[in-house]
């Protein structure tokens, strides 16, 4: 009898561990990758975020870079890591895109948990201050009358630059030949001194060009115009209907990993974003705060990644 009661108090031991750890979650400091280089869009907001959530957790929240292969290597340390809320992705929009582009070593919608769309922010179509266009309809009138002759730049292959003007060839019909570089200040370096014509700029990194006179902006890939930009319109006004497209920054967990963590962290990110002075700096940065709830944010992923599915089969795009 007294064997009994004492193998069953073991085998509670760490349920009863596991209960108290989500039950005072986090305990211990979280690590938050983000598997793109410092100093870049998605690292900037990330880190302005973090500061805030490492007040309301009362815990520090790291960040860890982790750039490599369009993130997905960040993104696959996070899916082989403990599901305990200790090991947070903060990913961008190349999530949707690369299950459409690459053989990945995780599953982006099985073996994650989404916690909370952060932040959006449309992509900014500029051109050289010097280029004879001044607006999206002779940009492209000047792409139909040299097919394959108009470039544009990309921070990559199967970057969201790359696919943004992969959606604008396809439903503007135009032909442009894409220029992929490494990262994002080498093609606007290029597109500022006109040896690429275009490029589909992340708005934390091409508004203060556009501002100061090195970029000039054709249009905005939101629906709406951006409030930093309002003399600049957007795509589905310069003619292309439904043209609406966003980048986008949010955090994930491991699968498994338990429901009041989830909601704590996600609760967290939340109440970081609508933070006055958080909230500030981010507008600032270019972005539009968000901190959605999980369910919200399950739903937006789905429709994202059917979305870049689709442009990816109809047009065979490839990365090789």
């Amino acid at each position: 009898m007294l064997r009994a009661l004492l193998a069953a108090v073991a085998l509670g031991t760490p349920l009863l561990a596991s209960a108290q750890a989500v039950g005072g979650f986090p305990i211990k400091p979280i690590r938050l990758v983000v598997p793109y280089s410092a100093g870049g869009g998605a690292d900037s907001a990330a880190r302005i975020i973090a500061a805030q959530m490492t007040v309301s957790l009362k815990q520090q929240v790291v960040i860890d870079n982790r750039p490599g292969a369009s993130g997905t290597i960040g993104a696959a340390a996070v899916a082989q890591a403990p599901a305990d809320g200790y090991v947070v992705l903060y990913d961008a929009s190349t999530f949707v895109v690369n299950p459409a582009l690459r053989k990945l070593p995780f599953d982006p919608m099985k073996d994650f948990i989404p916690v909370s769309l952060a932040v959006t922010a449309p992509n900014i179509l500029v051109v050289p201050p010097g280029a004879p266009y001044r607006n999206v309809a002779e940009f492209l009138d000047a792409a139909r009358k040299r097919p394959g002759r108009i470039t544009y730049a990309s921070y990559g292959p199967g970057s969201p630059a790359h696919m943004v003007g992969e959606l604008l060839k396809s439903q503007a019909k135009v032909d442009l030949l894409h220029v992929p570089y490494k990262g994002g200040a080498p093609a606007l370096a290029d597109v500022m001194g006109g040896q690429v014509d275009a490029y589909f700029a992340n708005a934390a990194s091409g508004i203060t060009y556009v501002k100061g006179g090195k970029l000039r902006a054709l249009a905005v890939t939101s629906s709406r115009r951006m409030p930093a930009l309002p003399d600049v319109p957007t795509l589905v006004e310069s003619g292309l209907a439904g043209f609406d497209v966003l980048e986008w920054n949010g955090f994930f967990v491991p699968k498994g990993t338990p429901p009041q963590v989830v909601e704590r962290l996600a609760g967290a990110v939340s109440a970081a974003i609508n933070d006055p002075k958080v909230n500030a700096r981010l507008i600032e940065l270019g972005v539009v705060p968000v901190g959605s709830p999980p369910d919200a944010f399950g739903k937006f992923l789905h429709t994202e990644l059917a979305r870049w599915a689709k442009l990816v089969k109809d047009n065979r795009i490839t990365v090789e």
